[in-house]
């Protein structure tokens, strides 16, 4: 086993990962590439940033990322508002311009005293420029800050979890740039390992019926938002809190756990009034 794969990542002991996902983790450590996960809400991709922290026993630095996110806003801030009022008030030595550089979550990895996990959160989300603003910085691991005239270097480089929710197709430049995996819904044997991770103690049954009632309505076409992992694990808790014996899918209990829209409510009501052989669930 060469260096490189001394401390690779096998999962945590609440993330269930696959053979795939765990070399895809691996492979973007040992090249020092950053790792895009990309997968429908409630496969788990924001929590393998955290479970990969864990399992490496490293600090997590998230950047979650906005409609309005800046690349500039990862690297630092040069706080020129502080600056004017201290400028009117005499609060110490405003000619000092490094006491109004705020790092951003870039800027944090970079100069960690120790390798950190950064995840770069729904990076999607933010307009079509900023993946290739960070391209530099994500491929020499530095940056520069134009008020101090220096050069921001890593002490180490970090491994970079970067998530997408597939809203916007990602610059090929920046693809090029790194290792790519799609997390695959779990099916119910899979989901079953997952559920046994959270709730070890629970009754065989119930977590049958239940995995029977999910995939149920995952498998509704005019659902706007299918429930996910989170939402089956919080609707598991939900059920075990209330100790009901027997989960009955003309009758969900806690259905909004479950489901987050009206529509979807609607949708679900509509066809239990029809009966479940309706062909709206296949």
């Amino acid at each position: 086993m060469t260096k490189e794969w001394q401390n690779q990542f096998n999962g945590s002991g609440d993330y269930i990962v696959s053979p795939e996902l765990k070399d895809a983790v691996n492979i973007s450590i040992a090249l020092q590439k950053p790792l895009l996960i990309k997968g429908e809400p409630g496969t788990g991709k924001t929590m393998l940033a955290e479970a990969i922290a864990s399992a490496l026993d490293k600090e997590l630095i998230i950047w979650n990322i906005k409609s309005t996110t800046k690349a500039q806003d990862g690297l630092y801030l040069y706080d020129t508002v502080q600056r004017l009022y201290d400028s009117q008030f005499g609060d110490g030595d405003v000619r000092d311009i490094h006491r109004y550089i705020k790092l951003g979550k870039l800027g944090e990895a970079f100069l960690a005293d120790e390798q950190s996990v950064l995840l770069i959160d729904e990076i999607d989300k933010a307009d079509l420029e900023f993946p290739n603003d960070l391209l530099w910085e994500l491929d020499r691991m530095e940056f520069y800050i134009n008020e101090t005239k220096e050069t921001i270097r890593a002490k180490h480089r970090p491994i970079v979890i970067i998530t997408s929710n597939a809203e916007k197709e990602l610059p090929d430049a920046f693809l090029r740039r790194c290792i790519f995996h799609y997390i695959e819904f779990p099916g119910p044997e899979k989901m079953t390992e997952i559920v046994d991770v959270h709730f070890p103690d629970l009754c065989k049954k119930i977590l049958d019926q239940a995995l029977e009632a999910f995939y149920r309505l995952r498998e509704m076409n005019d659902l706007q938002k299918k429930p996910g992992t989170s939402e089956l694990l919080d609707w598991m808790q939900a059920l075990t809190l209330s100790g009901i014996p027997v989960v009955k899918i003309k009758e969900l209990p806690f259905l909004g756990v479950l489901l987050k829209k009206n529509q979807d409510m609607d949708t679900f009501a509509e066809i239990e009034e029809k009966g479940y052989t309706a062909k709206r669930w296949i």
